[in-house]
């Protein structure tokens, strides 16, 4: 064991030294350098201020907001041979007592899956099967909040652009819904994964090694609480699918999180990133408290999928098919 222990010791040490390789200049860059290079480069960076009770109030008679969030969990073990459960919510802050929810499955051993197009990585279709059946839901329910509700604005959980690619039809439904009653569509992206900055400081030549640093590495600690960066259209792809984009600090936490926006709302942008900022507790971790609600109202928990699994399948599909060995000592 000694000796395992001593190799992994090595492993580390080794990664370490690669991390501060490559990051070496990232770490070495001015702040201010780097600041007047994304205003100059990426976008305009200014301070907002938390939005005014008389402000909330308008928006609360307006109809509101529509917080809207999906969960997964899977129980099984390696590809084809687990079920995964999907649950989407969407949850108005005046009407938090008529949650509406749907859910979906999937599974590689369903009949429905067998006549793939993908056979030669069945992985892929599969991973994109799964990541399209919760987009959908997500999708599904925000548009039936939308008509039911009527809410001022709408947050989604995570980046819009996923739901333009993963279920166009409709995302588009929900999209021009939202324009024609003039109900504001946000999504808020609290795992940034873009690489903008890092992308241009190397075509600028302020990077030297061309690999991927991305923008969450380049901004922690960039922002002062309550600093947006408005990005131009011309350096994001988003600007050419329909949408207008910002990072922002929104707690005092170190990080950024991200915000789109319809571009045909951009005038609204300003004024969701305050929302956002007002939402979201200080010293929390930069998510707006309503989608922290409903991110743990939809959770979809081991015991959960576990129950229902136990439930209404036949032990014997529920053994043969989806339990391992190692699991079958825990039932």
């Amino acid at each position: 064991m000694y000796n395992v222990n001593e190799e992994l010791k090595e492993k580390i040490i080794n990664l370490n030294k690669l991390l501060l390789d490559k990051y070496r200049e990232i770490f070495s860059l001015d702040g201010t350098t780097l600041r007047n290079f994304i205003q100059r480069e990426i976008g305009e960076v200014k301070k907002i201020n938390r939005l005014s009770q008389e402000e909330l109030s308008h928006i609360t008679k307006k109809g509101g907001l529509l917080g809207v969030d999906g969960s997964n969990n899977r129980v099984g073990g390696a590809y084809p041979h687990f079920v995964e459960i999907y649950q989407a919510l969407a949850k108005s802050t005046i009407h938090a007592n008529e949650p509406i929810y749907k859910t979906d499955f999937y599974s590689p051993l369903c009949p429905e899956n067998e006549n793939r197009d993908n056979l030669e990585n069945p992985l892929e279709e599969d991973q994109s099967i799964r990541s399209k059946k919760l987009s959908a839901i997500e999708v599904e329910v925000a548009l039936e909040g939308v008509r039911r509700f009527k809410p001022y604005a709408v947050i989604m959980d995570g980046s819009l652009i996923r739901y333009d690619i993963e279920c166009y039809d409709r995302w588009q439904e929900l999209r021009e819904e939202c324009e024609e009653k003039n109900i504001i569509l946000i999504g808020v992206i609290k795992d940034i994964k873009t690489y903008i900055i890092g992308d241009l400081l190397v075509k600028n030549g302020l990077l030297s090694k061309r690999e991927l640093f991305y923008d969450r590495e380049l901004l922690y600690g960039l922002l002062e609480y309550g600093e947006i960066i408005e990005i131009s259209a011309g350096v994001t792809k988003k600007a050419q699918e329909g949408f207008a984009s910002l990072f922002m600090r929104s707690s005092k936490a170190p990080s950024v999180i991200g915000m789109d926006i319809l571009d045909s709302q951009r005038e609204y942008l300003e004024e969701m990133a305050r929302l956002v900022l007002t939402l979201t507790p200080q010293d929390g971790r930069g998510v707006p408290l309503w989608i922290d609600i409903v991110d743990r109202e939809v959770r979809i928990t081991d015991q959960l999928i576990r129950g229902l699994l136990e439930s209404y399948l036949d032990r014997e599909i529920l053994e043969k098919l989806f339990i391992s060995e190692r699991d079958k000592r825990t039932l």
